[in-house]
């Protein structure tokens, strides 16, 4: 079981870097994308791009805090062998379900891998 919980550490860790890695890039790439279209929108309709790249930015940033952040870290802690990393694991795990294809199956191997260790403890 303990390689198990070695594996879901790497497996928390590369997700993690990799969605602040994709959120990093969508905010650049609208960032540099939104002011040509607000070019196109005109004056009137230009106050729209104007609220609306910060926003995509403070999105950005809450998902890197309530996801990403707490997935690197619970990897880090399961690879440090610490007892709250696997429940941390496990929250994140059962928000990864509604992340199809690969983070319901990053979740549903958290969730087996939560039970399995909670049954050869018991």
């Amino acid at each position: 079981m303990e390689n198990h919980n070695r594996i879901l550490g790497f497996i928390y860790i590369i997700s993690g870097a990799f969605q602040i890695l994709m959120m990093i890039l969508l905010y650049t790439f609208l960032g540099a994308f939104l002011p040509f279209l607000s070019k196109e929108a005109g004056p009137d309709g230009a106050w729209v791009f104007d609220w609306l790249i910060p926003f995509i930015g403070i999105i950005a940033f809450g998902v890197i805090l309530l996801f990403s952040i707490p997935a690197i870290i619970a990897g880090t802690g399961l690879l440090n062998h610490r007892k709250w990393a696997l429940t941390l694991a496990l929250i994140l795990g059962i928000f990864k379900l509604f992340s199809f294809p690969i983070g319901t199956a990053i979740g549903v191997y958290t969730i087996w891998v939560y039970a399995e260790n909670t049954r050869t403890k018991s």
